[in-house]
């Protein structure tokens, strides 16, 4: 059984382990940074619909979906992203991997448990700018991020309805520097360091139901529901002169100030709704759309007077095929066929233009033969942001991969 997955974990850990910090998007540096969890693979790879009860796959996203689990499963998942950078003055790549999320579900009879960890934003940019007339150089630079720690529990209370809820843990540390120098032999200047520490609950609220529409097609709905909650950030700024060295690093000469502060950030409510038209283990075409508060954080300590924030709303559809899950003859009509497209609306505003992203999606779920475990590879290509009103445009390619592992645990042993 091991034999069966050591190909698959080394192709998943050959791309997670490169880096770990998954985003060098100059939008990072606003609220808690680039928020890069929008679901499992599988779900991704569908424009983001999460309205099946899966049987073999956690749905993170919606709490009610962890009691149709049949099987003890094991996920993890990481990405691969490549990005082309477009302003009015320059163009640049980066690339980047990270961990996306490592989960358990366990089925209980009506019931079903989940828990895991999820690196749910990340902070990470390097910015340079030069001020020729006053000879001056400007360097920002950031990184760290919010995880999630959750525990979920799901009931199904008819074999059409179920209920869940998820209580997440959110903890995270963000750190943003700020150079300044003379662009002289010596290169002297002043760096200004911002520390966040944060921590706080979430909860988030999930239900899901299915009926026969005829002999082989279902209809099925999900609605989830995560009310505004309150993050505590500590808050440390250093002040300091120093000679700038090179490549965004500097050595510094004398403190000049050092403030703390405690501080709450606002993440907003959010809810979504969902419908679709499959057949079990054959298709599913779906929508769903995301709405979510208009947020209220600002930069910890840094307040930018060109940004603001309204109501964020995002809109998905996709779906999945399989030939034959049950073929003897042919590998590739077992494989799930996946695609979808996915339009949102950020909730970020900058210079009076609000932040766009969209993405065309797809993936193919791999089974792993003789059990019911899978490889999911995916892909998302999209765009994010404008070039208008010295903005940054990004047209990325995330590539995905992620592994489901299933198997009976704590089955009573009939003999010893």
């Amino acid at each position: 059984m091991i034999r069966k997955f050591i190909l698959p974990l080394f192709l998943l850990f050959s791309i997670v382990s490169f880096a770990q910090n998954g985003s060098a998007s100059p939008y990072s540096f606003f609220g808690v940074g680039d928020v890069k969890f929008k679901g499992t693979h599988e779900i991704s790879a569908m424009g983001g619909v999460a309205i099946l009860p899966d049987s073999i796959h956690i749905n993170l996203q919606n709490p009610a979906s962890y009691a149709s689990i049949k099987l003890s499963t094991f996920t993890i998942g990481g990405t691969f992203n490549a990005t082309k950078f477009n302003s009015n003055t320059a163009n640049e790549k980066a690339q980047r991997s990270s961990l996306d999320y490592l989960a358990v579900a366990l089925p209980m009879k009506k019931f079903g448990l989940s828990f895991g960890l999820i690196p749910y934003s990340t902070v990470g940019y390097k910015v340079k700018t030069e001020d020729v007339a006053n000879n001056i150089s400007k360097q920002y630079t950031g990184d760290g991020g919010l995880n999630k720690a959750f525990l979920g529990l799901g009931y199904q209370i008819t074999p059409r309805l179920s209920i869940g809820t998820e209580l997440a843990y959110n903890f995270g540390r963000i750190e943003t520097n700020n150079i300044r120098y003379l662009l002289t032999a010596q290169k002297n200047g002043s760096q200004e360091t911002n520390v966040s520490e944060m921590s706080g609950l979430t909860i988030n609220f999930g239900a899901m139901y299915n009926a026969k529409v005829n002999k082989n097609t279902n209809f099925y709905s999900a609605i989830t529901f995560t009310p505004q909650s309150n993050l505590s950030s500590n808050n440390q700024r250093d002040i300091f002169s120093i000679r700038y060295v090179d490549d965004f690093t500097s050595i510094p000469i004398d403190y000049l100030d050092t403030q703390t502060s405690k501080t709450t950030i606002k993440l907003p409510s959010k809810y979504s709704f969902g419908v679709g038209l499959g057949q079990s283990k054959k298709w599913l075409v779906g929508s769903e759309v995301t709405f979510q508060g208009s947020n209220t954080f600002s930069n910890r300590l840094s307040v930018a007077n060109n940004v603001k924030y309204e109501n964020a709303v995002k809109y998905s559809l996709g779906g999945f095929y399989i030939p034959n899950y049950n073929s003897f003859t042919s590998y590739f009509k077992k494989v799930t066929y996946r695609g979808g497209f996915r339009y949102e609306n950020t909730g970020l505003v900058i210079n009076d233009e609000s932040i766009k992203d969209y993405a065309f999606t797809g993936g193919v779920g791999l089974p792993l033969g003789g059990t019911f475990s899978n490889l999911n590879l995916g892909v998302e290509i999209g765009r994010r942001g404008t070039a208008k009103a010295n903005l940054v445009e990004e047209n990325y390619v995330n590539v995905m991969i992620s592994l489901s592992l299933n198997d009976k645990w704590f089955v009573k042993r009939k003999y010893d």
